[in-house]
């Protein structure tokens, strides 16, 4: 998979926000390769493509909550009731929430509901403790089931 342990998929319309996560993969340990979408259509787009194509899905999605078109919670609930998505880890982030907005997301399946981070230092921090507690564990899984 491109020299990279593992893909995440953002799905973010603010460019700024994108590009501090990109930063923030490439200081990463291991590699993250991250796959950006600017809004809900173009996420469930480039997950059908994915799927149809039998290409690898991303092993973690980060949703943002307030997205154009679609909000995060619509395309979580599709996500949950798709067969190929419906077990991938789908941590919700958002700036600006509402307690409603975290009960909700978890409602409705989210795995996690995370503060944006504001700079590459915390983006960086996040995508840690993400890789640590969902990315590696599961791959650990994975490939003990392989053997």
């Amino acid at each position: 998979m491109n020299g990279y342990e593992s893909t995440i998929l953002l799905v973010e319309d603010d460019p700024n926000e994108i590009d501090l996560a990109r930063r923030a993969c490439k200081l990463n340990e291991p590699a993250l390769h991250l796959v950006a979408v600017q809004d809900s259509t173009g996420a469930l787009e480039w997950l059908a493509t994915a799927s149809a194509a039998n290409d690898p899905l991303p092993k973690l999605i980060l949703l943002d909550l307030k997205l154009p078109h679609l909000i995060g919670l619509a395309v979580l609930r599709r996500l949950r009731m798709d067969a190929a998505t419906w077990d991938l880890p789908i941590i919700v982030y958002s700036k600006i929430h509402e307690p409603s907005d975290v009960v909700m997301s978890y409602q409705v399946g989210a795995n996690s509901f995370v503060n944006k981070p504001e700079n590459i230092e915390q983006f960086n921090a996040l995508l840690h403790e993400l890789s640590d507690y969902w990315l590696i564990p599961r791959q650990r899984k994975l490939s003990l089931g392989s053997n």
